[in-house]
Protein backbone atom coordinates (compact mmCIF):
# COMPACT_ATOMS: atom_id res chain seq x y z
CA UNK A 1 0.00 0.00 0.00
CA UNK A 2 1.83 3.52 -0.89
CA UNK A 3 1.43 6.32 1.83
CA UNK A 4 -1.23 8.57 1.67
CA UNK A 5 0.20 11.57 2.86
CA UNK A 6 2.19 13.49 0.29
CA UNK A 7 1.94 17.12 1.90
CA UNK A 8 5.88 18.90 2.22
CA UNK A 9 7.41 18.10 5.64
CA UNK A 10 8.21 21.52 7.30
CA UNK A 11 11.06 22.47 9.88
CA UNK A 12 8.97 24.86 12.22
CA UNK A 13 12.04 27.12 13.07
CA UNK A 14 12.75 27.91 10.06
CA UNK A 15 9.41 28.28 8.91
CA UNK A 16 8.50 30.51 11.43
CA UNK A 17 11.36 32.99 11.58
CA UNK A 18 10.64 33.04 7.32
CA UNK A 19 6.98 33.70 7.71
CA UNK A 20 7.42 36.15 10.81
CA UNK A 21 10.37 38.06 8.65
CA UNK A 22 8.00 38.51 5.89
CA UNK A 23 5.19 40.03 8.18
CA UNK A 24 7.33 42.92 9.03
CA UNK A 25 9.51 43.50 6.50
CA UNK A 26 8.05 46.27 4.93
CA UNK A 27 7.91 48.00 7.89
CA UNK A 28 11.69 46.99 9.21
CA UNK A 29 12.94 48.41 5.67
CA UNK A 30 11.11 52.00 6.12
CA UNK A 31 11.80 52.10 10.25
CA UNK A 32 15.79 51.22 9.04
CA UNK A 33 16.19 53.91 6.52
CA UNK A 34 14.84 56.92 8.78
CA UNK A 35 16.98 55.33 11.65
CA UNK A 36 20.40 55.59 8.81
CA UNK A 37 19.07 58.48 8.10
CA UNK A 38 18.56 60.60 11.58
CA UNK A 39 22.27 58.69 12.62
CA UNK A 40 23.83 60.57 9.47
CA UNK A 41 22.02 63.56 10.27
CA UNK A 42 23.42 63.24 14.21
CA UNK A 43 26.95 62.96 12.44
CA UNK A 44 26.95 65.47 10.05
CA UNK A 45 25.14 68.11 12.55
CA UNK A 46 28.45 67.41 15.00
CA UNK A 47 30.23 68.02 11.65
CA UNK A 48 28.67 71.01 11.03
CA UNK A 49 28.70 72.49 14.30
CA UNK A 50 33.02 71.65 14.42
CA UNK A 51 33.48 73.38 11.08
CA UNK A 52 31.66 76.47 12.40
CA UNK A 53 33.03 76.31 15.53
CA UNK A 54 36.58 76.23 14.31
CA UNK A 55 36.03 79.23 11.55
CA UNK A 56 34.86 81.32 14.41
CA UNK A 57 37.62 80.68 16.34
CA UNK A 58 39.66 82.09 13.95
CA UNK A 59 37.53 84.74 13.11
CA UNK A 60 38.29 85.67 16.75
CA UNK A 61 42.02 85.23 16.53
CA UNK A 62 42.22 87.49 13.68
CA UNK A 63 39.67 89.99 14.73
CA UNK A 64 39.01 89.42 18.43
CA UNK A 65 39.57 92.12 21.30
CA UNK A 66 42.09 94.37 20.27
CA UNK A 67 42.97 91.90 17.13
CA UNK A 68 43.33 93.04 13.41
CA UNK A 69 43.57 92.02 10.05
CA UNK A 70 45.69 94.69 9.66
CA UNK A 71 49.14 94.49 11.42
CA UNK A 72 51.37 97.44 12.45
CA UNK A 73 55.25 97.22 13.02
CA UNK A 74 57.33 98.86 14.98
CA UNK A 75 60.90 98.96 14.36
CA UNK A 76 64.13 100.82 16.09
CA UNK A 77 66.82 102.57 14.98
CA UNK A 78 69.25 100.81 17.56
CA UNK A 79 67.64 97.05 18.56
CA UNK A 80 70.94 96.56 20.92
CA UNK A 81 68.44 98.89 23.80
CA UNK A 82 65.78 97.64 23.25
CA UNK A 83 62.45 96.02 21.58
CA UNK A 84 59.11 97.28 20.19
CA UNK A 85 55.67 95.75 19.02
CA UNK A 86 52.43 97.40 17.85
CA UNK A 87 48.81 96.83 18.03
CA UNK A 88 46.94 97.68 15.12
CA UNK A 89 45.49 100.59 16.44
CA UNK A 90 48.69 102.85 16.70
CA UNK A 91 49.45 105.64 14.33
CA UNK A 92 52.05 105.43 11.29
CA UNK A 93 54.51 107.78 13.01
CA UNK A 94 58.54 108.44 13.82
CA UNK A 95 59.49 108.54 17.64
CA UNK A 96 62.40 109.21 19.06
CA UNK A 97 63.28 108.32 22.51
CA UNK A 98 66.69 107.75 24.80
CA UNK A 99 67.10 105.28 27.83
CA UNK A 100 68.49 106.45 30.21
CA UNK A 101 68.22 103.71 33.22
CA UNK A 102 67.05 100.21 32.90
CA UNK A 103 64.41 99.31 35.79
CA UNK A 104 66.09 96.22 38.10
CA UNK A 105 64.58 94.31 40.58
CA UNK A 106 66.00 94.42 44.55
CA UNK A 107 68.20 91.74 45.50
CA UNK A 108 70.01 90.72 49.13
CA UNK A 109 72.17 87.99 49.80
CA UNK A 110 73.07 86.37 53.70
CA UNK A 111 76.14 84.58 53.97
CA UNK A 112 76.86 82.09 57.07
CA UNK A 113 73.41 81.42 57.33
CA UNK A 114 73.47 78.15 59.90
CA UNK A 115 72.94 75.42 58.37
CA UNK A 116 71.72 73.68 61.39
CA UNK A 117 69.11 76.13 63.35
CA UNK A 118 66.87 75.63 65.66
CA UNK A 119 63.20 75.12 64.38
CA UNK A 120 60.61 77.68 66.04
CA UNK A 121 59.91 81.60 65.46
CA UNK A 122 58.97 84.14 62.66
CA UNK A 123 60.45 85.67 59.86
CA UNK A 124 59.40 89.03 58.37
CA UNK A 125 60.09 89.91 54.86
CA UNK A 126 59.66 93.18 53.94
CA UNK A 127 59.70 93.61 49.72
CA UNK A 128 59.28 97.72 49.12
CA UNK A 129 55.97 99.36 49.38
CA UNK A 130 54.38 95.94 49.71
CA UNK A 131 52.64 94.60 52.92
CA UNK A 132 55.23 92.80 54.38
CA UNK A 133 54.48 88.67 55.25
CA UNK A 134 55.25 86.12 57.63
CA UNK A 135 57.47 82.89 57.77
CA UNK A 136 56.28 80.25 60.27
CA UNK A 137 59.60 79.20 60.97
CA UNK A 138 58.20 76.62 63.04
CA UNK A 139 56.16 74.58 60.54
CA UNK A 140 58.98 75.21 58.06
CA UNK A 141 61.06 71.66 59.59
CA UNK A 142 60.13 69.07 57.22
CA UNK A 143 62.42 66.19 58.18
CA UNK A 144 61.75 66.79 62.33
CA UNK A 145 65.38 67.71 62.71
CA UNK A 146 67.21 70.95 62.89
CA UNK A 147 65.78 73.90 60.31
CA UNK A 148 68.30 73.93 57.22
CA UNK A 149 69.18 77.29 54.69
CA UNK A 150 67.33 75.32 52.04
CA UNK A 151 64.12 74.94 54.09
CA UNK A 152 64.36 78.16 55.46
CA UNK A 153 64.28 79.78 51.11
CA UNK A 154 61.41 76.84 50.82
CA UNK A 155 59.20 78.27 53.42
CA UNK A 156 59.95 81.83 51.90
CA UNK A 157 58.83 80.57 48.86
CA UNK A 158 55.65 78.86 49.88
CA UNK A 159 54.69 81.26 52.73
CA UNK A 160 50.96 82.17 52.01
CA UNK A 161 51.94 86.27 51.98
CA UNK A 162 54.46 86.10 49.51
CA UNK A 163 52.13 86.33 46.25
CA UNK A 164 54.28 87.16 43.61
CA UNK A 165 56.96 89.47 46.11
CA UNK A 166 59.90 87.71 46.45
CA UNK A 167 61.69 84.19 45.38
CA UNK A 168 64.28 82.53 47.32
CA UNK A 169 67.60 80.63 46.64
CA UNK A 170 70.75 79.05 48.16
CA UNK A 171 74.06 79.32 46.83
CA UNK A 172 77.14 77.35 47.94
CA UNK A 173 79.87 79.27 47.96
CA UNK A 174 83.80 77.96 49.13
CA UNK A 175 84.92 79.50 52.47
CA UNK A 176 88.63 80.90 51.52
CA UNK A 177 91.29 82.13 54.45
CA UNK A 178 93.58 85.25 55.42
CA UNK A 179 96.21 83.28 52.18
CA UNK A 180 93.94 82.49 49.52
CA UNK A 181 93.06 79.18 50.47
CA UNK A 182 89.77 77.35 50.22
CA UNK A 183 89.19 75.94 53.72
CA UNK A 184 86.03 74.90 53.50
CA UNK A 185 81.97 75.94 52.30
CA UNK A 186 79.26 78.18 53.36
CA UNK A 187 75.79 78.38 52.89
CA UNK A 188 74.66 81.53 51.42
CA UNK A 189 70.68 82.57 51.09
CA UNK A 190 69.79 85.14 48.28
CA UNK A 191 66.46 86.58 47.91
CA UNK A 192 65.48 88.42 44.66
CA UNK A 193 62.14 90.76 43.97
CA UNK A 194 59.78 89.63 41.07
CA UNK A 195 59.25 92.83 40.01
CA UNK A 196 61.74 95.27 39.09
CA UNK A 197 61.73 99.24 40.33
CA UNK A 198 62.80 101.28 43.12
CA UNK A 199 60.06 100.08 45.51
CA UNK A 200 61.63 96.44 45.20
CA UNK A 201 64.19 96.60 47.79
CA UNK A 202 63.87 93.97 50.35
CA UNK A 203 64.90 94.01 54.08
CA UNK A 204 64.86 90.60 56.87
CA UNK A 205 63.69 90.78 60.17
CA UNK A 206 63.45 87.11 62.72
CA UNK A 207 62.74 86.03 66.02
CA UNK A 208 64.67 83.22 65.77
CA UNK A 209 67.38 83.52 68.04
CA UNK A 210 69.65 81.06 65.93
CA UNK A 211 69.08 83.34 62.96
CA UNK A 212 69.11 87.30 64.60
CA UNK A 213 72.86 87.69 64.49
CA UNK A 214 73.07 86.70 60.41
CA UNK A 215 69.36 87.74 59.22
CA UNK A 216 68.73 90.44 61.20
CA UNK A 217 72.47 92.59 60.97
CA UNK A 218 73.28 93.89 57.33
CA UNK A 219 73.18 91.35 54.23
CA UNK A 220 76.26 90.10 52.86
CA UNK A 221 75.31 92.21 49.27
CA UNK A 222 72.78 94.35 48.05
CA UNK A 223 71.42 95.49 45.17
CA UNK A 224 68.63 98.46 44.99
CA UNK A 225 66.28 98.03 42.65
CA UNK A 226 65.70 100.74 40.30
CA UNK A 227 63.43 102.14 38.17
CA UNK A 228 63.45 102.47 34.31
CA UNK A 229 64.09 106.10 32.78
CA UNK A 230 63.55 107.52 29.07
CA UNK A 231 62.95 110.36 27.80
CA UNK A 232 60.46 111.10 25.35
CA UNK A 233 61.04 113.28 22.01
CA UNK A 234 64.63 113.01 23.04
CA UNK A 235 67.20 115.87 21.06
CA UNK A 236 70.38 117.28 21.52
CA UNK A 237 70.13 120.79 21.69
CA UNK A 238 72.82 123.53 21.42
CA UNK A 239 72.93 126.58 22.60
CA UNK A 240 75.54 129.82 22.56
CA UNK A 241 76.44 131.79 25.39
CA UNK A 242 75.78 135.37 23.59
CA UNK A 243 78.21 136.63 26.18
CA UNK A 244 81.23 133.96 25.58
CA UNK A 245 79.96 132.85 22.42
CA UNK A 246 80.12 128.93 23.76
CA UNK A 247 77.94 126.79 22.97
CA UNK A 248 76.41 123.79 24.93
CA UNK A 249 74.92 120.79 23.92
CA UNK A 250 72.24 118.92 25.90
CA UNK A 251 70.28 116.21 25.87
CA UNK A 252 65.98 117.14 26.05
CA UNK A 253 62.98 115.32 26.04
CA UNK A 254 59.77 114.31 28.32
CA UNK A 255 61.22 112.47 30.96
CA UNK A 256 59.10 108.86 32.10
CA UNK A 257 60.69 107.38 35.02
CA UNK A 258 58.49 103.65 35.98
CA UNK A 259 59.27 100.65 37.77
CA UNK A 260 58.98 98.55 34.54
CA UNK A 261 61.39 98.61 31.43
CA UNK A 262 58.32 98.24 29.40
CA UNK A 263 56.37 101.71 28.32
CA UNK A 264 53.68 102.27 26.62
CA UNK A 265 53.04 106.17 26.75
CA UNK A 266 52.97 105.80 22.84
CA UNK A 267 49.58 104.83 21.97
CA UNK A 268 49.40 100.82 20.34
CA UNK A 269 53.25 100.86 21.13
CA UNK A 270 55.26 98.64 23.84
CA UNK A 271 58.68 99.56 23.90
CA UNK A 272 61.03 97.46 26.41
CA UNK A 273 64.27 98.98 27.65
CA UNK A 274 66.64 96.40 27.82
CA UNK A 275 69.90 98.23 27.68
CA UNK A 276 70.86 101.65 29.29
CA UNK A 277 72.54 103.94 26.26
CA UNK A 278 75.55 105.80 27.33
CA UNK A 279 76.31 109.79 27.07
CA UNK A 280 76.46 111.04 23.74
CA UNK A 281 74.54 108.18 22.29
CA UNK A 282 72.26 109.28 19.39
CA UNK A 283 68.28 108.84 20.39
CA UNK A 284 66.68 105.98 19.51
CA UNK A 285 64.32 105.85 16.37
CA UNK A 286 61.19 103.84 16.74
CA UNK A 287 59.28 103.89 13.18
CA UNK A 288 55.60 102.81 13.15
CA UNK A 289 53.97 101.81 9.89
CA UNK A 290 52.24 98.72 7.95
CA UNK A 291 53.38 95.48 8.92
CA UNK A 292 52.77 94.25 4.86
CA UNK A 293 53.72 90.60 5.59
CA UNK A 294 51.98 89.86 9.06
CA UNK A 295 48.87 91.62 7.01
CA UNK A 296 49.33 89.03 4.38
CA UNK A 297 50.01 86.20 6.93
CA UNK A 298 46.75 87.12 8.54
CA UNK A 299 44.80 87.87 5.19
CA UNK A 300 45.84 84.30 3.86
CA UNK A 301 44.92 82.77 7.39
CA UNK A 302 41.47 84.31 7.06
CA UNK A 303 41.10 83.11 3.45
CA UNK A 304 42.23 79.48 4.54
CA UNK A 305 39.72 79.04 7.30
CA UNK A 306 36.91 80.09 4.87
CA UNK A 307 37.69 77.89 2.44
CA UNK A 308 37.51 75.12 4.88
CA UNK A 309 33.84 76.19 6.21
CA UNK A 310 33.08 76.19 2.47
CA UNK A 311 34.53 72.57 2.00
CA UNK A 312 32.64 71.41 4.68
CA UNK A 313 29.57 72.72 3.71
CA UNK A 314 29.47 72.12 0.27
CA UNK A 315 30.49 68.45 1.11
CA UNK A 316 27.21 68.00 3.19
CA UNK A 317 25.32 69.65 0.34
CA UNK A 318 26.39 67.68 -2.15
CA UNK A 319 23.85 65.88 -4.63
CA UNK A 320 25.70 62.83 -5.71
CA UNK A 321 25.93 60.91 -8.33
CA UNK A 322 24.05 58.05 -8.83
CA UNK A 323 25.94 56.72 -12.02
CA UNK A 324 29.18 56.69 -10.35
CA UNK A 325 27.86 55.38 -6.90
CA UNK A 326 28.78 58.23 -5.57
CA UNK A 327 26.06 58.49 -2.19
CA UNK A 328 25.01 62.17 -1.66
CA UNK A 329 25.35 64.64 1.08
CA UNK A 330 23.14 64.49 4.01
CA UNK A 331 21.79 67.70 3.74
CA UNK A 332 21.89 67.59 -0.18
CA UNK A 333 17.76 68.33 0.35
CA UNK A 334 18.18 70.88 3.09
CA UNK A 335 16.88 74.26 2.47
CA UNK A 336 18.39 75.81 5.44
CA UNK A 337 22.16 74.33 4.87
CA UNK A 338 21.80 75.72 1.43
CA UNK A 339 20.59 79.14 3.00
CA UNK A 340 24.05 79.44 5.18
CA UNK A 341 25.77 78.71 2.28
CA UNK A 342 24.26 81.47 0.58
CA UNK A 343 24.76 83.48 3.02
CA UNK A 344 28.19 83.10 3.75
CA UNK A 345 28.92 84.26 0.23
CA UNK A 346 26.83 87.01 0.45
CA UNK A 347 28.39 88.67 3.75
CA UNK A 348 32.01 88.52 1.76
CA UNK A 349 30.94 91.28 -0.42
CA UNK A 350 30.57 94.93 1.53
CA UNK A 351 32.04 98.21 0.22
CA UNK A 352 33.30 100.89 2.10
CA UNK A 353 34.35 103.73 0.57
CA UNK A 354 34.40 101.96 -2.97
CA UNK A 355 36.43 99.82 -1.56
CA UNK A 356 35.97 95.84 -1.54
CA UNK A 357 37.37 92.88 -0.40
CA UNK A 358 39.03 92.20 -4.66
CA UNK A 359 40.43 95.78 -3.75
CA UNK A 360 42.56 94.26 -1.07
CA UNK A 361 43.19 90.97 -3.60
CA UNK A 362 40.72 88.65 -2.11
CA UNK A 363 38.61 87.39 -4.72
CA UNK A 364 36.50 84.32 -5.07
CA UNK A 365 37.02 81.55 -7.83
CA UNK A 366 34.28 79.65 -9.89
CA UNK A 367 33.59 77.82 -7.04
CA UNK A 368 33.44 80.31 -4.18
CA UNK A 369 36.62 79.16 -3.02
CA UNK A 370 38.45 82.52 -1.85
CA UNK A 371 42.48 83.26 -3.17
CA UNK A 372 44.78 86.20 -1.95
CA UNK A 373 46.61 88.00 -4.31
CA UNK A 374 49.43 89.60 -2.34
CA UNK A 375 50.76 92.05 -4.79
CA UNK A 376 47.48 93.80 -5.09
CA UNK A 377 47.11 93.61 -1.33
CA UNK A 378 50.38 95.32 -0.81
CA UNK A 379 49.61 97.32 -3.57
CA UNK A 380 46.38 98.61 -1.59
CA UNK A 381 48.09 98.63 1.49
CA UNK A 382 50.19 101.29 0.80
CA UNK A 383 47.61 103.42 -0.99
CA UNK A 384 45.09 103.22 2.05
CA UNK A 385 46.10 100.73 4.33
CA UNK A 386 43.24 101.50 6.71
CA UNK A 387 40.84 100.75 3.92
CA UNK A 388 41.70 96.79 4.83
CA UNK A 389 40.70 97.25 8.65
CA UNK A 390 37.35 99.11 8.13
CA UNK A 391 36.43 96.46 5.25
CA UNK A 392 38.01 93.12 7.66
CA UNK A 393 36.13 94.88 11.10
CA UNK A 394 36.11 93.32 14.56
CA UNK A 395 34.74 90.16 15.32
CA UNK A 396 35.00 91.25 19.33
CA UNK A 397 31.45 90.32 21.03
CA UNK A 398 29.76 93.42 21.78
CA UNK A 399 30.99 95.51 19.26
CA UNK A 400 31.15 93.73 15.79
CA UNK A 401 31.50 94.77 12.76
CA UNK A 402 32.98 94.82 8.79
CA UNK A 403 33.08 91.51 7.66
CA UNK A 404 34.55 89.42 10.00
CA UNK A 405 31.80 90.72 12.74
CA UNK A 406 29.08 90.10 10.21
CA UNK A 407 30.27 86.40 9.67
CA UNK A 408 30.75 86.06 13.14
CA UNK A 409 27.04 87.24 13.91
CA UNK A 410 25.54 85.32 11.73
CA UNK A 411 27.24 82.26 12.44
CA UNK A 412 25.97 82.49 16.05
CA UNK A 413 22.52 82.01 15.04
CA UNK A 414 23.62 78.59 13.80
CA UNK A 415 26.54 77.80 16.68
CA UNK A 416 24.77 79.44 20.17
CA UNK A 417 24.87 77.02 22.29
CA UNK A 418 21.10 77.41 23.53
CA UNK A 419 18.69 78.12 20.56
CA UNK A 420 21.43 78.03 17.89
CA UNK A 421 20.34 75.88 14.80
CA UNK A 422 22.74 73.30 15.39
CA UNK A 423 21.23 72.90 18.95
CA UNK A 424 17.87 73.21 18.05
CA UNK A 425 18.58 70.51 14.58
CA UNK A 426 19.99 68.21 17.08
CA UNK A 427 17.48 68.25 19.66
CA UNK A 428 14.88 67.13 17.30
CA UNK A 429 17.20 64.78 15.81
CA UNK A 430 17.53 63.02 19.04
CA UNK A 431 14.16 62.75 20.00
CA UNK A 432 13.43 61.11 16.36
CA UNK A 433 16.29 59.08 17.41
CA UNK A 434 14.52 58.18 20.21
CA UNK A 435 10.84 57.73 18.66
CA UNK A 436 12.74 55.59 16.20
CA UNK A 437 13.97 53.33 18.55
CA UNK A 438 10.51 53.04 20.11
CA UNK A 439 9.46 51.83 17.16
CA UNK A 440 11.94 49.32 16.66
CA UNK A 441 11.18 48.02 19.50
CA UNK A 442 7.36 47.54 19.16
CA UNK A 443 8.28 45.99 15.18
CA UNK A 444 10.56 43.55 17.72
CA UNK A 445 7.78 42.49 19.54
CA UNK A 446 5.73 42.55 16.56
CA UNK A 447 8.35 39.81 14.83
CA UNK A 448 8.22 38.01 18.22
CA UNK A 449 4.86 37.29 18.34
CA UNK A 450 4.26 36.37 14.78
CA UNK A 451 7.50 34.06 15.36
CA UNK A 452 6.13 32.24 18.70
CA UNK A 453 2.92 32.09 16.63
CA UNK A 454 4.01 30.19 13.67
CA UNK A 455 6.33 28.35 15.81
CA UNK A 456 3.21 26.91 17.85
CA UNK A 457 1.50 26.55 14.83
CA UNK A 458 3.86 24.44 12.35
CA UNK A 459 5.33 22.42 15.55
CA UNK A 460 1.52 21.65 15.97
CA UNK A 461 1.36 20.24 11.85
CA UNK A 462 4.96 18.59 12.48
CA UNK A 463 3.46 16.39 15.19
CA UNK A 464 0.13 15.49 13.00
CA UNK A 465 2.44 14.51 10.24
CA UNK A 466 4.81 12.44 12.17
CA UNK A 467 1.64 11.17 13.60
CA UNK A 468 -0.08 10.33 10.30
CA UNK A 469 2.79 8.88 9.08
CA UNK A 470 3.28 6.19 11.69
CA UNK A 471 -0.30 5.41 11.06
CA UNK A 472 0.23 5.02 7.49
CA UNK A 473 3.10 2.33 8.17
CA UNK A 474 1.26 0.74 10.42
CA UNK A 475 -1.50 0.30 8.06
CA UNK A 476 1.30 -0.80 5.12
CA UNK A 477 2.34 -3.50 7.39
CA UNK A 478 -1.28 -4.76 8.71
CA UNK A 479 -2.58 -5.47 4.76
CA UNK A 480 0.43 -6.52 3.53
CA UNK A 481 0.90 -9.18 5.97
CA UNK A 482 -2.79 -10.36 5.16
CA UNK A 483 -1.88 -10.08 1.15
CA UNK A 484 0.71 -12.52 1.62
CA UNK A 485 -1.46 -15.04 4.27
Amino acid sequence: MSSAITAPTYDPINTATSLATKSTADAQQTLTTKTNAARATASALTQLGSAISGFQTSLASLGGLGKSILAQSATLSDSTFGSATAKSSAAAGTYSLFVQQVASAGKVSYDNVPNATAAGGSLTVNVGGASPFNVDLSAANTDGGTLSVREIAAAINNASGNTGLVSAGVITVPTVDANGNVTGSAMRLVLTAKNTGAASNISLSTTNSDLQSTLGAQPTSTTAGKDAVILLDAQYKTTTDPTTGATTTQLTGTQVTQASNTFTNIDGVAFTATRAQGSGNDPITLTVGTDSKSTASNAQAFVDAYNKLKSAIDAMLDPGDTSNNKAAGAFANDSGVKALQTRLVDLLRPTVGGLSLASYGITASRDGSLSLDSTRLNRQLALNPGGLDQLMGSAAAGSPSGVLGNLDTYLDLWSDSADGQIQQRTSANTKLQSDLGKRQDDLNTKYDDAYNRYLKQFSALQTLQAQMTNNVTMFDAIFSSDKSS
